[in-house]
């Protein structure tokens, strides 16, 4: 009996290409074992998926310097970067794996099972887990590939009849037919879309946004510069930057929404949905946001009109008052369905800026690469202490009691924007021609407004750029320099002054912990006329 379940051994010692079709065997085994638990995560929900799990798990437990560096690096390409990084690892691993059932089938087998277990535990103790069904998706997907790699290794070692050869060419239609299978299956169920993701895009496409109850004053006529290579005023949302940690971007039924808002100081605790919020008063605001990642002339700033609530007015209707009338809560602790949490002063909420639950973004819903249906943001405070994106909960509570997502990771638990500037044109290290050249660019200070920008060629004087029109003080501002360019290399360098009358110091500092700062510069070749 032990003689006819043990695992059997080849007559022949495996030749190199049976150890190759081994680690193929492997490698289409993890296929297949990722497809089938995407496909289940379909069922289940996305962010349940193992790469998206072991991807949110690796991103939790990532140095903070570590994670800077992939943003300078990769940019809004960071989170592909990590996908694909957890792929080829996982191809090493399969590989390995699959020359292993090669000696050791069972093992091999069980090898393959191991990493769906861990899978399941990474899906499963994610904070935005909802239940252990996140488990499935990682287990069903286990399941078939170690199946698969027992059935694929059984063709190595069982010879075919009348010969002492291994059963390759039942091993390739094994294999090929498998694989093919599962491809069609999720192409095909991709292309239909999962029930969640479906029922979230319709609540958008139906979704009628309000007329604003107060609406933002007119773009002044001179806030846009004529001036090739400059930013735009008004960011297009396509364009919008976009820095989070969500590897499956979050796809929320607007009509099964709701936001809850307890703890300290909440009289009593409220639970709002969507049409209620958009019952109340509606803000249209234009309003610059930035990301603290954000380098000395960095991309991640961009400019919107937006279009929400005020949420001063919801808090206290909760009973909220801020520290400086007597309230118990200093720290307004936004909550994402992805788990996310980020932490901002009440005092800063309800000092009278427009602090904003938004719902729409330049004139359509939010997309939901940036919160649908309702994300939070604060002017003056970078995104992450502010601009919570699928935001679920808010709970009042102080500094001292709770440290928000990023605080453990070495950033600070309060962070105003600092002052910036940026030169959008000539680009860093382009050629053009000698005459008049127009050094143009953005600065911004939200919530205290640009004053003054200066220009410096080279070691020269600085000179005052000519400022765009104000909007408002919680926008960026354009402004434009024209330099008489002669032949030869030069550095441009730009200063902003903020509406206090606080110029940019000349020190560049890391964005770690609280944002960079210093002057921008750009190097330009002029060529001769």
């Amino acid at each position: 009996m032990n003689d006819a379940i043990r695992t059997p051994r080849p007559l022949h010692e495996p030749t190199r290409t049976d150890r190759l079709l081994a680690a193929l065997g492997g490698l289409v085994s993890a296929y297949v074992s990722l497809a089938v638990a995407d496909l289940a995560s379909f069922w289940v929900r996305p962010e349940a998926g193992p790469v998206a799990a072991v991807g949110g798990a690796v991103v939790d437990r990532t140095p903070a310097a570590l994670k800077e560096w992939a943003i300078r690096v990769f940019g809004e390409s960071d989170k592909t970067v990590l996908q694909l990084g957890i792929l080829l690892l996982l191809a090493v691993l399969a590989l390995a794996v699959g020359l292993l059932a090669l000696r050791h089938r069972l093992l091999g087998t069980a090898a393959v099972a191991a990493f769906g277990v861990l899978g399941a535990l990474a899906a499963v103790t994610r904070p935005d887990s909802e239940s252990a069904m996140d488990a499935v998706p990682s287990l069903v997907g286990a399941a078939a590939g170690a199946l698969l790699l027992y059935v694929l290794i059984g063709r190595l070692l069982t010879p075919r009849p009348g010969t002492a050869q291994a059963d390759r060419r039942g091993f390739l239609i094994v294999a090929a037919s498998t694989g093919l299978a599962v491809t069609g299956a999720a192409a095909l169920a991709r292309s239909v879309g999962t029930p969640v993701q479906e029922n979230a895009a319709a609540s958008r496409a139906a979704l009628r946004l309000p007329p604003p109850t107060s609406p933002a004053p007119a773009v002044p006529a001179g806030a846009q510069l004529d001036v090739p290579g400059i930013s735009p005023f008004v960011t297009p949302n396509r364009d919008f930057y976009r820095v989070d940690t969500a590897l499956v971007v979050p796809k929320v039924d607007a009509d099964r929404w709701h936001l809850r808002i307890h703890g300290s100081g909440v009289r009593e605790e409220r639970t709002v949905t969507l049409p209620e919020l958009m019952a109340r008063p509606v803000l249209e605001r234009d309003i610059t946001l930035n990301c603290v990642s954000n380098p000395v002339g960095g991309p991640y700033a961009g400019n919107a009109r937006w279009l929400g609530v005020r949420l001063a007015d919801l808090l206290r209707e909760a009973g909220v008052r801020p520290p400086s009338e007597g309230g118990p809560a200093d720290q307004l602790v936004a909550r994402s369905v992805d788990g996310m949490t980020i932490g901002t002063p009440v005092e800063t909420v309800m000092d009278g800026r427009d602090a904003l639950l938004a719902f729409g973004m330049n004139g359509e819903p939010l997309p939901f690469t940036h919160g649908f249906p309702v994300r939070m943001l604060v002017p003056g405070l970078y995104g992450y202490v502010s601009a919570c994106k699928w935001i679920e909960s808010i709970e009042l509570t102080t500094f001292d009691a709770y440290d928000a997502y990023w605080v453990p990771r070495g950033w600070a638990a309060q962070a105003p924007v600092k002052t910036q500037s940026r030169i959008d044109t000539p680009r860093g290290l382009g050629r053009t021609a000698a005459g008049t050249v127009m050094v143009a660019g953005v600065a911004w200070a939200q919530h205290r407004g640009i004053r003054r920008v200066e220009v410096r060629i080279d070691d020269g004087p600085w000179q005052d750029a000519r400022l765009a029109a104000v909007d408002s003080s919680d926008t960026w501002r354009q402004w434009v320099h024209p330099w008489a360019a002669t032949p030869g290399r030069h550095t441009l360098t730009v200063r902003a002054t903020d509406g206090t009358g606080t110029t940019q110091p000349e020190r560049r500092t890391d964005t770690m912990p609280d944002g960079a700062q210093g002057w921008h510069s750009v190097e330009v070749t002029i060529k001769g006329g």
